[in-house]
Parts: C-alpha cells; structure tokens; sequence
C-alpha cells in the first residue's frame, strides 16, 4: 500500500511516499481502506515536534488523525461494523505511529464509527478533531449539558471567536443544532460570508469594527459561552462580554502562548474557564462526543463546503506535503488529501 511516512521530525519535505505491506486487523480492531484524510494544525505540530535535534524514528511515523473510508476487514469479536461500511475515524494517530495518510489503517473499533447513509465521506474526513474538540468546548462546564443534541442549548447565547476555523466552524453548527444564538468574530468580508453560510446568527468582523461593542450590542446582558481560538489577544474582550456563571473555553494556546487573567472581573462573575485538549478527554467524554457529533452529522448539521461555510482544499496523496504547507499558512477551510478512489 501507499503511505506518507517521515523518518525524522522536521519541515514538510521530510514526508515521503513509501510502498508498505497492507496490514493485518487484530482482535477487536477494523482495518479501513482511507479514501479521504483530513489534516489539521495538530498533524503539522506533530510532524515538526523535535525538529533540530537530530533525532532519528526507529520505524516509519504516518501522519493524521482524522479520516474516512471503507471498512475493509474486521478483527475476531467486532460486531458493530462489517465489511463495506463506510465510517470516519478519531485520533488515528495519537500516540500511534499509523495514522490516516495512508492507503490502509488498523485501528481499535471504538475510534471507527459508522456514518449515516447519504453522508460524504467529505464530511466524514472533517469530523475528529476540529468537531470532537467544539463538542467538548460547548459541554464543559459544571452546569451544562455534559452531551449536545437539539434543545440543549436552548437560550444559550454562544460566542465563537474566529468561526471560519475548523474547530469554529464546527463549534458553530453543533451550536446551532444544540439550538443556541450564536455570534461569532471574522476577519474579513468573504470569512463574514462563509460564517454566515455555516449557520452562525450574528458575524461580527472585528477588522471593520469595534468587536468589543458589537458583541455587547448583541448582547447586552452577556454571552454565556465562548469557544476561545486567541485567549492571549481577546480575553479582555472575553471578560467584558461574558454573562455572570458564564464559560469560556480555550481549545489552542493562542497567538502569545501565555494567557492574563483579569482575576477580579472574572471571580466577581464568577466565570468558568476550561481548557481543551480533545485527546486527553475522559472515556466518557469523549465518547458522548462521538455520539452526538454523529447524530449531528446523520440530522445534516454537519455539512463542509462552500455552501456550508467550510471551503474544500484538496491534494493527490503524493502531494501530502503541499497539504501540510496549506495548514501552516492558515488557508481558509478545510484541507483534504484524497488517498483512494
């Protein structure tokens, strides 16, 4: 089969295309025939930790975490799937050697879910870590729903800063479908449009004007979440706008890497900030994650493309590299490596 694999951390032209023997599914495991891989900043970061230090791999490394396919052959005791569905994938790659950039991957039949019938595998490619992670940004606060589905979020105001991210994106529409007024922050007019076309109520462009004012327009007695792509540069903006008891949840370290707290205005509001990190997550976290991100993605909420505000770039699998160098230069939506017919 075709893989990408790197033998040593470093810039995306350490990933190479190998010939490597099909492998063989294990008890409880699912081998998948890859059609579609998505990659994710997380991939990038993985690749390049460590570059520098000379360090050498003892066996080949293949990126990413997230993908979808065909199931292909299934391991003695796994019931839930058979061969010929067609599933997504999770954290293919966390502290794996073999991820999703490759033709074929074993993986243990939890991290393997069936899609509903008539979704793409597109979709199914997109789904991981950007929408497992706004999953568990949206229910990780003492008083809230520990699992979305419609209603619960009903006469919630969710503030998404940077909508137009994969994570926000995501964020955005499991939002929506949870039923919660939803404002989210862009940086331009086309982002503004792409918001707008993911379901978001209210797009704010915080280039065109005052971010800080507008949000309080829209809502004057506080938003009670917020899905935090910058904290280092908007939480001031965060602790101005978020409603007594509210949360804020930050799923990246931001642009300065270390985060200040107001702590008086936060502790007179008594707010609620969690930090995100969709690898770590409890087993029961993660797993109401996978269910309801699967019911979202069955009642349609899910959708990537143009038309729902997620803009598709794709690359051959020979290409994998030039990927990896869109993701490092922050293209707009999604990007996607076709692997299989």
């Amino acid at each position: 089969m075709r893989s990408v694999v790197h033998y040593a951390p470093g810039t995306a032209d350490v990933l190479e295309l190998a010939d490597r023997p099909v492998p063989e599914p294990g008890p409880g495991e699912v081998r998948v025939r890859i059609v579609v891989s998505g990659v994710n900043p997380t991939d990038v970061d993985a690749r390049r930790r460590g570059a520098g230090t000379g360090q050498r791999f003892a066996e080949p490394h293949v990126p990413g975490q997230d993908g979808a396919g065909v199931v292909d052959a299934v391991g003695d005791g796994v019931t839930s799937l058979r061969d010929g569905d067609h599933v997504w994938v999770w954290d293919a790659a966390w502290q794996r050697t073999e991820g999703t950039t490759q033709e074929y991957v074993v993986l243990p039949a939890q991290q393997v879910v069936a899609l509903a019938g008539g979704v793409s595998l597109d979709v199914g490619a997109s789904l991981g870590i950007p929408a497992l992670t706004a999953h568990r940004a949206l229910t990780s606060f003492a008083e809230g729903p520990t699992e979305l589905a419609p209603g619960m979020l009903d006469g919630v105001t969710v503030l998404v800063q940077g909508g137009t991210g994969a994570v926000g994106h995501a964020a955005v529409q499991l939002a929506v479908w949870a039923g919660a007024n939803v404002i989210t922050t862009v940086s331009s007019p086309e982002k503004a449009r792409l918001a707008a076309a993911a379901g978001a109520h209210h797009v704010v462009d915080y280039r065109a004007t005052d971010a800080h004012d507008e949000i309080k327009a829209l809502a004057p007695d506080g938003v009670n979440l917020i899905v935090e792509v910058n904290a280092h540069a908007n939480m001031p903006t965060d602790l101005s706008a978020i409603a007594p008891h509210g949360g804020i949840s930050l799923y990246t370290p931001g642009s300065g890497g270390v985060t200040s707290f107001a702590s008086r205005q936060a502790m007179t509001k008594n707010v609620q900030v969690s930090f995100i990190l969709t690898y770590t997550t409890t087993p029961a976290q993660k797993a109401a994650a996978v269910r309801a991100v699967s019911a979202a993605t069955a009642a349609g909420a899910l959708g990537v493309g143009e038309d729902h505000g997620l803009p598709l770039t794709r690359f051959a699998l020979e290409h994998a590299a030039d990927a990896h160098l869109a993701v490092e230069r922050h293209v707009t939506g999604k990007v996607l490596i076709d692997v299989t017919p």
